[in-house]
């Protein structure tokens, strides 16, 4: 058989090779399918469980007011935008959530992109180039390490998770780069821990850099009204660039870019992800300013949130995990990927979803079941949770 006449499975059967290295390593994944709407007790693979792995932090993928907001947008301005923003993607509405953003994060700007991914990528990349410098967190988010990676002509130069000393060592050597850009996530991903913000904001006043903050797992979970870490440290005004989204707690889609005026003009005219990609349509923006303006007129989901925070925290820590992070997030640290694989499908088969995040998403040694508790769990499901673990984690030696 010649190589024209090759199917596509047999053109790319090389492949499965790669997949067998990743069985093999206990690092291969497949996709649950969830039934259903995104809440705590849900259908994921025809079970019923109880999810604790979603961003949904406050519950509003599937509020009344965001509901209802959506259909009113279907109504008033149909399915989609069937263009970019540049060209008529630009929808009344994309205008008005863009300001109410803009207020909310006490900014005098903002800009909607497609999801915190392209808003990272947008920033980095419309605003550096050669003779610049980045300075980057070495637990940044992926979507951080890519866009930095994409600046061929501006280096990146990583310092330790979270120590300001070297920081400031490589604020020292790059005294001479045009201009430096200190980004870092304001709550790390994996771990659940919050950036010391008032010391990086403190060095980059010292040294003249730029500081970029994304707020993707603080958005609605940190500072007044669920603002985020720069309203968690009181430094609004101080820091330039913030990076937000509405795919976790604000429950829709999408990422966004908030601070001056001037930086909102230029990703207008240079973000590549918002001039080539179709702009969000209506029902996810009109969700986007009615979950808003819930935080904005009340804290009782956030403060729920922090309660049931403190709760399971205690809880895990009573029957001998360390769970000890500063957020919502609660890293329950398995070591290998074969041990968090099999915890992970030992939780499911007891009724529990959450998900093994292994290798490269965290170290080799560190694979984990990530938790994330939310506002919408009951007490009856902090206890359920909390028994299953301790049960779980004898009978794999864990605890």
């Amino acid at each position: 058989m010649s190589e024209a006449t090759l199917s596509a499975s047999q053109r790319l059967g090389f492949l499965n090779d790669d997949i067998q290295a990743l069985k093999d390593a206990h690092l291969y994944q497949t996709l649950r399918t969830l039934q259903g709407p995104q809440d705590v007790e849900c259908i994921i693979d025809g079970k019923k469980v109880i999810n604790f792995s979603s961003n949904n932090y406050l519950g509003l993928t599937h509020h009344p007011a965001l509901i209802e907001a959506a259909h009113r947008a279907i109504d008033t301005h149909g399915v989609g935008t069937a263009s970019v923003r540049t060209i008529i993607g630009t929808m009344d509405i994309h205008q008005e959530l863009e300001r109410k953003l803009a207020d909310f994060k006490h900014t005098e700007a903002s800009l909607v992109l497609q999801s915190g991914f392209m808003a990272n990528t947008a920033a980095i990349t419309s605003i550096l180039g050669e003779g610049d410098v980045i300075l980057s967190d070495s637990l940044n988010h992926a979507s951080i390490i890519d866009a930095c990676r994409m600046m061929k002509q501006v280096p990146t130069k990583v310092y330790q998770h979270k120590e300001m000393n070297q920081l400031e060592d490589l604020l020292k050597e790059t005294r001479h780069a045009r201009r430096r850009l200190i980004v870092t996530d304001g709550v790390f991903s994996m771990d659940g821990d919050i950036a010391p913000l008032p010391d990086i904001v403190a060095l980059a006043e010292r040294y003249d850099a730029i500081v970029m903050v994304d707020d993707a797992h603080s958005s609605g979970v940190l500072g007044k009204n669920g603002r985020g870490s720069v309203s968690h440290f009181g430094l609004e005004g101080r820091v330039d660039i913030q990076i937000g989204t509405l795919s976790k707690a604000i429950g829709a889609m999408g990422g966004y870019v908030a601070g001056p005026e001037v930086l909102r003009n230029i990703l207008i005219n240079k973000a590549r992800p918002f001039l080539f990609s179709t702009s969000h349509p209506p029902s996810v923006i009109m969700s986007c300013m009615a979950a808003i303006q819930l935080l904005e007129s009340d804290t009782t989901l956030i403060d729920r949130l922090w309660e049931n925070t403190r709760y399971f925290k205690a809880g895990m820590q009573r029957i001998g995990f360390q769970a000890d992070s500063e957020t919502p997030i609660v890293p329950v640290i398995a070591g290998s990927s074969e041990k968090a694989q099999r915890l992970s499908q030992r939780l499911f088969e007891e009724g529990i979803f959450g998900q093994a995040i292994v290798f490269p998403t965290v170290a080799r040694d560190k694979a984990r079941i990530r938790i994330i508790v939310t506002a919408a769990h009951t007490q009856a499901h902090l206890d359920q949770a909390i028994h299953t673990f301790e049960k779980l984690g004898k009978e794999l030696a864990i605890i």
